[in-house]
């Protein structure tokens, strides 16, 4: 589905190397004029009405001629441990005057009992765009169906998924629900100032995640349950300690029940049902063969 987001000429999109961008600017409809942002250069083949350019988040300036005249801005980071990239680029919209910025952040900031570090993170980097006197809109999404991906080498090689708590339930959504949702709120004045907590239509355990796997593949898919020493272990093979700890922290309020509400957020915005566990696993049929 192709989007007009209304009144935009210029859209930037940070985090051009990552899920939701690319799916993002794939929205935007051809008559935008398109920069995606990374922090390394960007290897894609170039498409008219797109451009690539790579910044430094370490410095303002770098950002500030990227963002010049933009009509709206997305914004996506993923290091918690440089919260110095969030600053930047919030002070860099400011400077080049950017007309709307919209954040993809994370459903666990309405969680009073979410205090950890990727948490509190994504509420610093809310609190300073809401205060930048830009206007603004915050995606808010449960975890994306593309974690169980992870999965896949071990789905391939012996039939097995991996998870801490596996029957614990989180309604998790589609990275492209998310794009898609996005695009349509870029630099529309009708969803300046407002926050969207975007889910799937269920909430899924990875035991249940594993079993829709299996009946997609015909053939058995079993989840192993993760102690929690187990658990911070493969957190920490991929990320610092204290992102293994907010992890962990995550899988405890998933537990409890913290994630497993729903939202109608996906249909409201795009028009259309966000899409099941089942339908995203078989569009990545592929990957799990």
């Amino acid at each position: 589905m192709t989007v007009t987001a209304s009144a935009c000429r210029h859209i930037v999109l940070t985090g051009a190397t990552g899920q939701i961008a690319p799916l993002v600017a794939r929205h935007l409809a051809a008559h935008h004029r398109i920069t995606l942002i990374s922090r390394t250069p960007y290897p894609a083949v170039q498409r008219p009405g797109v451009r690539h350019v790579a910044c430094d988040y370490d410095t303002v300036e770098s950002l500030i001629d990227s963002f010049r005249g933009a009509d709206a801005l997305f914004v996506v980071t993923n290091d918690p441990e440089r919260p110095e990239h969030d600053r930047n680029i919030v002070r860099a919209a400011v400077e080049a005057s950017v007309g709307h910025i919209v954040k993809l952040s994370a459903a666990a900031v309405h969680d009073t009992a979410a205090h950890d570090l990727i948490t509190e993170w994504q509420r610093s980097n809310e609190d300073r765009i809401k205060t930048s006197g830009i206007p603004w809109t915050m995606i808010q999404p449960r975890s994306f169906m593309s974690h169980a991906l992870a999965w896949a080498p071990s789905i391939r090689s012996d039939g097995n998924a991996y998870a801490l708590h596996p029957h614990s339930r989180n309604a998790c959504i589609a990275p492209e629900d998310v794009a898609e949702a996005s695009a349509h709120v870029l630099g529309d004045t009708q969803h300046y100032f407002q926050s969207f907590q975007l889910t799937g239509p269920q909430a899924l355990s990875a035991h249940e995640q594993s079993a829709a796997l299996a009946e997609l593949l015909r053939r058995p898919v079993v989840c192993q349950e993760l102690s929690a020493e187990e658990a911070h272990a493969s957190y920490s093979r991929r990320y610092s300690p204290a992102m293994a700890d907010a992890l962990i922290a995550s899988a405890e309020r998933q537990l409890a029940g913290a994630k497993a509400q729903t939202t109608d957020m996906v249909e409201r915005l795009t028009g259309r049902p966000a899409t099941t566990f089942a339908q995203w696993a078989a569009s990545h049929r592929d990957s799990f063969e």
